[in-house]
């Protein structure tokens, strides 16, 4: 997180205060030349042996094989063949980043094997996520005999056969849940089958799948394979798509970033300028709160062909236009959210939500519905459901929490997807559906009585965990190194968390918009520390004050400097009457 505030946070609400819990400690943790707590934050990520923490602490290995994904033979097969016979090959992908960037990838690598890609990425607004006919037909009437489709598809019973009907071969590249019954495409490559054996791939985003599926289509028409082409691409589309931060994620992120930060894409380039990101200093976090919010922003409001565009194009003055575009689409989306989510403050009211939250207003537009229900889960600790409310349809999206698998608790209200324009699909913790408006408050009825059929009231309170207890006068330059290496942090890789008690405070003051957050000055002992607390600028500390808090290491990356991230503060008095 950089010192310069993450346009992300500002304007929004403050989180509710949280409840502090400390992770159980491990049995056993891995002991060699690192730290020791090195070597226990290692345990708690689940990498208890010397071996497992060498591997996981050094550069990462080589890739798994790719070959364990289902039906990646048939689609390199058919692929392969539409590049020797230079046929007509649309990528159709969804207008998320993951989506974008695999499209990108797809259509970069088949043009140089000698196809003709044809890419595509539907608007959110007129045709609404995933594959749909009406896009088939035009691609069909376009030439295309093979249609990809990237970050969708397995759901999509219809829109393929009615590909197939037309005479197209189909090859599905996608990593949401499976439901029962699959479409009859020419391949399904989907690391969440049950008849892969994922060998570390199973939570690959799509953006993941396309960087192998590239590798192995130039393998095969024995071409060699330049990975820092794609590399950039696969990593922003991982961390974008919050896939855990892993196995073969965290290997394509690490090996991605350095790309990143020496890229030769002019857009992604001008981008970083525009979200002032120092590239040589790129990281998993910066793709998170700067570049990927930018990106996202052109489908969100606009149409994501913007940001399909600034990924590939070659020229520096197209790309400083696209990035300047998106900056200014991006503050737009922040003011739009910003309301709406003030607005689904008032529909919920006061007093204890339901274990599941569900609104929606005609003044939801469906491409920020997903960040307002983000935000909501932050506020009350539930799961979120928020949908533009039209005459005929609602379109929603969907995010919740451990313990609650909000693509099977759609997949439990099945019956009322019956309709010709409803349909659902998402992961575990994030979903998205349109459904008939009628049907509406039904589906919201069943979804609540899900979530109290699954969580319990511990669940629905809002926690910090912490790692372990490290007080700021232990922090070494050598430990800070070693904790370096743990990363890329973020989702299923977070970064650590610590406990400090009685903690001078130098120095406070509130900053950002409405004084929402907090710069301070900190110190233990000799030692002092810069700090900043996003969404802490209302609480009550003044100078001189001695205070438990808990915090992350982070970087000033504009500066280049290392920083603590205040996560949560207390005064003695108040840790007191909480403990």
């Amino acid at each position: 997180m950089t010192s310069e505030l993450a346009p992300e946070i500002v304007g929004t609400p403050v989180a509710r205060r949280r409840r502090w819990r400390g992770r159980e400690r491990p049995p056993a943790f891995a002991r060699g030349d690192w730290p020791e707590i090195v070597g226990r934050l290692l345990a708690l990520r689940g990498v208890r042996d010397a071996d497992a923490a060498r591997t996981f602490l050094d550069e990462p290995a080589g890739p798994p094989d790719a070959g364990a994904l289902p039906d990646i033979d048939v689609a390199i097969e058919r692929l392969l063949r539409a590049t020797q016979a230079h046929e007509t090959v649309a990528v159709f992908g969804d207008f998320d980043v993951d989506g974008v960037t695999s499209v990108a990838q797809l259509t970069e690598a088949l043009s140089s094997l000698g196809a003709a890609p044809l890419p595509y990425v539907p608007d959110r607004f007129s045709e609404g996520y995933g594959l749909n006919v009406t896009a088939v037909e035009r691609l069909h009437a376009d030439g295309a005999s093979v249609l990809v489709t990237a970050d969708c598809g397995t759901s999509s019973i219809d829109e393929v056969a009615r590909a197939r009907a037309l005479g197209m071969d189909v090859i599905i590249l996608d990593h949401h849940t499976v439901p029962p019954r699959l479409p009859e495409a020419t391949a399904l490559v989907n690391p969440k089958r049950v008849d892969a054996r994922p060998g570390g791939l199973l939570e690959l985003a799509t953006a993941g799948l396309a960087f192998h599926v590239v590798a192995a289509l130039h393998g095969a028409a024995g071409r060699p394979f330049d990975a820092s082409a794609y590399l950039d691409l696969a990593a922003l589309g991982t961390v974008c798509d919050m896939a855990p931060l892993a196995d073969e994620n965290r290997r394509l992120v690490r090996a991605g970033l350095p790309v990143l930060a020496r890229t030769r894409r002019p857009g992604v380039l001008a981008l970083m300028q525009a979200a002032r990101v120092e590239a040589a200093r790129v990281g998993a976090e910066d793709i998170g709160y700067a570049l990927g919010p930018r990106l996202n922003a052109a489908g969100r409001i606009a149409h994501a062909n913007l940001a399909l565009e600034l990924l590939m194009t070659r020229d520096e003055e197209r790309g400083r236009e696209l990035a300047q575009q998106l900056d200014a689409l991006n503050r737009t989306r922040q003011q739009r959210t910003a309301d709406a989510v003030a607005l689904a403050q008032q529909l919920i009211g006061d007093g204890e939500p339901p274990a599941l939250v569900m609104v929606g207003h005609p003044q939801f537009s469906s491409g920020v519905v997903g960040l307002i229900a983000s935000k909501l889960v932050d506020l009350h600790a539930r799961p979120a459901v928020v949908y533009e409310r039209g005459d005929e349809i609602c379109r929603a999206s969907c995010r919740s929490i451990d313990g609650f698998h909000i693509t099977d608790a759609l997949r439990a209200c099945s019956d009322l997807f019956a309709g010709e324009r409803a349909r659902f699909g998402g992961h575990r913790q994030a979903a998205g559906f349109s459904i008939e408006t009628d049907k509406v408050e039904a589906l919201r009825e069943r979804l609540v009585v899900e979530a109290e059929r699954a969580l319990s009231a511990a669940d629905l309170v809002a926690a910090l965990e912490i790692d372990c207890h490290l007080p700021l006068g232990a922090l070494r330059g050598d430990e800070i190194r070693w904790l370096a290496r743990l990363g890329p942090f973020g989702i299923g890789n977070p970064r650590p968390t610590f406990l400090a008690r009685g903690v001078r405070v130098a120095e406070a003051r509130s900053i950002g918009a409405g004084g929402q957050h907090l710069r301070l000055k900190l110190r233990d002992g000799a030692i002092s520390w810069p700090g900043i607390g996003f969404d802490l600028g209302s609480c009550a500390v003044e100078e001189g004050d001695i205070v438990d808090l808990v915090y992350s290491i982070g970087r000033d990356g504009w500066a280049g400097t290392l920083e603590l991230e205040v996560l949560d503060l207390r005064t003695g008095e108040q840790a007191a009457s909480e403990a």
